[in-house]
């Protein structure tokens, strides 16, 4: 049974993206890897301009406490969470309006009017954390999954996938910002993994790195905004306890519009 397809739109193009299989071996492609070198140090061919991995990571684990900062195109949402005896607690949390077509399909178009919206949620929020978990969203977002090679580090893996990420990232390469995480074992062949790939425009991460700086905030975690809903999908939000700056009744009412934001601050305990 053929794989289903990942449709992807960029500009005019419409780009068909199915599960991917990594075939050439890495012993293999370190051979091809020395002849790229020999080639430039020959005055001829160059090698790719390869995709930077994420620093902050898509799949990053457990970091300090975080602010849950949702971009949309229509508003911000911010939750600030914490630890209670029977799970979590909602230290805070607030909705800023956008300026129109600030954001615009995901993509941040009005960085100084986003920037200006977030300080004005904060300053209603009353925290002290500046680190931040952001979400990147929209059409320059591509997630896939893809086969390997068991038994390969993480280094090599990331080696394979710069290799031969022109084959299903419909964008150059050095625009991209990249990062994977094992799955596990691949159904069909055991002695293969499956891999989730996750890539976006860095001008997207950039964009929103620019927007918290701009309201004093620092982005430890740039995520997907898939992710973060896939992560919130298993949370009931109106039973997290009020902190004591929040209305309890309140936020049962709002809870269920908050979910990308919470999914994104409970990256802190993830």
């Amino acid at each position: 049974m053929d794989q289903p397809e990942l449709q992807i739109k960029s500009g005019k193009k419409r780009w068909a993206l199915k599960h991917f299989r990594l075939g050439a071996s890495f012993a293999a492609l370190r051979q091809v890897d020395r002849m790229q070198g020999a080639r430039r140090q020959s005055g001829g061919m160059t090698g790719k301009v390869l995709g930077s991995f994420m620093g902050k990571g898509f799949f990053r684990r457990k970091v300090d406490s975080l602010l849950g900062v949702d971009i949309n195109d229509t508003a911000i949402r911010l939750v600030e969470l914490g630890r209670s005896s029977t799970g979590y607690s909602v230290q805070g949390y607030t909705t800023q309006a956008l300026p129109a077509h600030a954001v615009v399909d995901g993509a941040v178009l009005d960085i100084e009017g986003v920037g200006r919206a977030l300080q004005a949620a904060l300053s209603r929020l009353h925290t002290s954390a500046r680190g931040a978990a952001v979400a990147v969203a929209g059409p320059s977002v591509i997630t896939h999954v893809i086969e390997m090679d068991a038994g390969l580090t993480d280094d090599e893996m990331a080696w394979m996938i710069q290799m031969e990420a022109d084959q299903y990232i419909p964008y150059p390469l050095d625009d991209v910002a990249i990062d994977f995480q094992v799955q596990g074992p691949s159904v069909q062949e055991p002695a293969r993994v499956q891999v989730l790939l996750a890539a976006c425009l860095k001008e997207q991460v950039e964009a929103r790195e620019a927007v918290l700086a701009l309201a004093g905030l620092v982005a430890k975690v740039v995520d997907v905004e898939g992710f973060a809903l896939a992560r919130a999908c298993g949370q009931d939000f109106a039973s997290f306890t009020p902190g004591h700056r929040v209305d309890g009744a309140q936020w049962a009412v709002d809870a269920p519009g908050m979910g990308i934001a919470c999914g994104l601050a409970l990256r802190s305990f993830a």
